[in-house]
């Protein structure tokens, strides 16, 4: 496994173009009790990737009886936000295997402005629940681990079984685990910050932050 993961970390070079992020979200009804609080930390991480720059972002969202939906990539995060503001929750079954899925379909394409790199250097997935087969997410977190594609696994709530998910995928891909709860905006909007930093400039941009929340992913990506 540690030579694996070793391999993955080296796929997915971070030179020359923009980066790519797809940011996706759980809007099943389980989320609907704290949604409203939930919206104002997603924005306030939506506004600090904005602000990084360099970025082309994707927002992915699933809810209802198999509606998921991915928008178009835009450089400029503002239009994406206002979208995002405005789903609302419906009623279904999390879908974090086509999540996964579509992310490792647009892993496969070439980035537009430098064909050397892929489309997709990471992915940010917020969420509250699981209720799919694990072993085959974490075939599919493992694939995207050999494409480069890290997965920053937001845990909204504290459900065992979906952190014990969570943290499956991430380490499969090489990501990071991060719990979402209250008054944790602030913080969030600085992990996301440092997940921006890391697909414009990779480990090395990581490692040159002096920041906690870059020393954070850090020690879970080794």
């Amino acid at each position: 496994m540690a030579n694996f993961l070793k391999q993955a970390s080296k796929l997915g070079g971070k030179s020359g173009g923009n980066g790519g992020l797809i940011f996706a979200l759980d809007a099943t009804l389980s989320r609907e009790q704290t949604w409203d609080q939930a919206m104002q930390i997603q924005a306030s991480m939506f506004d600090a990737v904005g602000k990084t720059g360099g970025l082309d972002v994707q927002l992915v969202y699933f809810r209802g009886f198999g509606e998921c939906r991915a928008s178009r990539w835009v450089a400029d995060t503002r239009s994406l936000r206002d979208l995002m503001t405005g789903i609302q929750c419906r009623g279904g079954q999390t879908q974090i295997g086509k999540v996964l899925g579509h992310a490792r379909k647009e892993a496969s394409k070439k980035n537009p402005t430098n064909p050397n790199r892929s489309r997709v250097d990471a992915l940010v997935y917020v969420g509250d629940a699981m209720e799919e087969d694990v072993d085959a997410l974490c075939n599919q977190a493992g694939q995207l681990g050999l494409l480069g594609v890290p997965c920053f696994m937001f845990q909204d709530g504290h459900d065992p079984l979906t952190e014990r998910a969570f943290r499956e995928i991430s380490r499969l891909s090489n990501g990071a685990f991060i719990r979402f709860g209250s008054g944790s905006a602030a913080r969030l909007a600085e992990l996301l910050r440092a997940v921006a930093s890391f697909v414009s400039g990779g480990h090395a941009a990581l490692e040159a932050s002096n920041s906690r929340e870059a020393r954070l992913l850090l020690e879970q990506m080794k």
